[in-house]
């Protein structure tokens, strides 16, 4: 019987079903991106290489950048330096400065505190400077320095317990004289500042001789001035700061003269005062003194250590206040310490301030005369119970008001009178050089 050859068996179906799951496999492997890893860092960016052509952010299809970045909790920024500088500009304030450089308004209300004997915070001008310094790898404030001008600056210093305290630093500099001269065209106020007198320059002026001169009558078309200013000069630079050193007006056959005196108070030529004489106090009778001029007062309030500036006398609420001496009124304000209160200015260096009043009765800018009314006392800012706080200031320092030396004559002391005839000579001099610059002008030859 003849031997059967054994064949092969190949299930065809079978070999089918697996070719097609081998191919749906590897199109599978070929076509399928790869899993991001969950383990991957939170914080990783994704970068997609987009064609300029589609990464054109002006078209409305473009492609964004997306990062996958858990959200955390804002966390303020140590400052890259030790030290900020900021210039002041129109319409700065304290309150937007602190919020911008992100120093709390908490700090702002305790350097105000510190201020509230000083006010030199209370108007910043363009131009002025302030300095933030920080503590050493850290956000906070360590001081703050306002930068007024080269002859003066306040520190105000952080203490241990968060609270701050100040120094001032004051250089007087050099004064250089200035020979400003002028004819009176309409007013004399229009005319002082044609020639180059300030507002407030030109105020003092007027202020000056108020009691000799009445500007709006007495001065016709034609009259001539000659100012001599100083100009203060720190560092071979001017600071700003200016002054009066004497002032001669001629009105047809009359003369006019004023000198500024070592004591900063303004005299004729034969050294008669030009202001009635200062009062040792802004009232009208006697009030208990609650608490004298102290720099090293307890503050009632606050239990630290703070300079009380001035007197405080034990008045009722509404009680008059009158201002010590002739002057021009340089501040009112609202202090949220200090309360409402009053600065005038006194002739040269001669300041007084009149703190936690109930009413102002005066503006900025009003000349004032030597026992005028100029406020009601009171109780407001910072303070426990009615009274008024007086400060006396020369030359930019407080003093105490009860005690310094004030002009309480209306001549220059015998025994200054050779050295007060000096300084007369002096600025004649100068005054007669400025007008033969006045005369030259007026013939068209200057």
């Amino acid at each position: 019987m003849p031997t059967q050859k054994h064949r092969l068996f190949i299930p065809y179906r079978h070999v089918t079903a697996v070719t097609v799951l081998v191919f749906i496999l590897i199109l599978h492997g070929v076509y399928t991106p790869k899993a991001v890893s969950l383990s991957q860092p939170k914080n990783t960016v994704i970068n997609l290489d987009i064609p300029l052509s589609i990464a054109n952010t002006n078209q409305t299809n473009s492609v964004s950048v997306v990062s996958y970045q858990e959200k955390t909790p804002k966390i303020k920024s140590l400052p890259q330096k030790n030290e900020d500088k900021i210039v002041i500009r129109q319409g700065d304030t304290l309150s937007t400065l602190f919020d911008q450089y992100d120093l709390g308004q908490t700090t702002l209300r305790n350097i105000l505190s510190a201020d509230e004997s000083l006010l030199a915070l209370e108007t910043l001008r363009p131009g002025q400077i302030l300095y933030f310094r920080y503590q050493k790898h850290t956000p906070n404030l360590k001081e703050m320095e306002l930068y007024k001008h080269a002859g003066h600056r306040i520190i105000y210093e952080r203490l241990e317990d968060n609270a701050f305290n100040y120094r001032t630093i004051i250089r007087e500099g050099e004064w250089h004289n200035k020979r400003i001269n002028g004819k009176i065209e309409n007013t004399f106020y229009l005319s002082a500042q044609r020639a180059g007198l300030t507002e407030h320059e030109a105020a003092t002026v007027t202020q000056i001789f108020q009691e000799q001169l009445n500007f709006s009558r007495a001065i016709h078309k034609g009259d001539q001035f000659q100012i001599i200013r100083g100009v203060q000069i720190i560092d071979n630079k001017p600071t700003g700061q200016t002054r009066i050193e004497s002032v001669r007006i001629q009105r047809r056959a009359y003369e006019h003269t004023a000198f500024l005196f070592s004591d900063g108070r303004y005299y004729d030529k034969e050294g008669k005062s030009l202001a009635r004489a200062f009062t040792r106090t802004p009232l009208s009778k006697s009030y208990r003194v609650s608490s004298s001029f102290n720099p090293r007062r307890v503050h009632p309030v606050t239990g630290r250590v703070a300079p009380h500036n001035g007197t405080d006398f034990a008045t009722p609420t509404g009680t008059k206040v009158r201002s010590t001496g002739d002057g021009i009124v340089t501040r009112v304000g609202n202090h949220p310490f200090a309360g409402r209160y009053v600065d005038i200015q006194h002739g040269g260096q001669y300041k007084t301030r009149y703190l936690h009043l109930h009413r102002v009765l005066v503006r900025r800018g009003e000349s004032i005369s030597r026992g005028q009314t100029i406020a009601l006392s009171g109780n407001s800012g910072r303070s426990t119970g009615p009274h008024l706080h007086f400060e006396l200031h020369i030359h930019s320092r407080p003093v105490d008001p009860m005690k310094a030396k004030i002009p309480l004559t209306r001549s220059v002391p015998q025994k200054h009178k050779i050295i007060f005839a000096q300084r007369v000579a002096q600025q004649t001099n100068l005054l007669d050089k400025a007008q033969d610059t006045t005369e030259i002008a007026a013939n068209g030859n200057e």
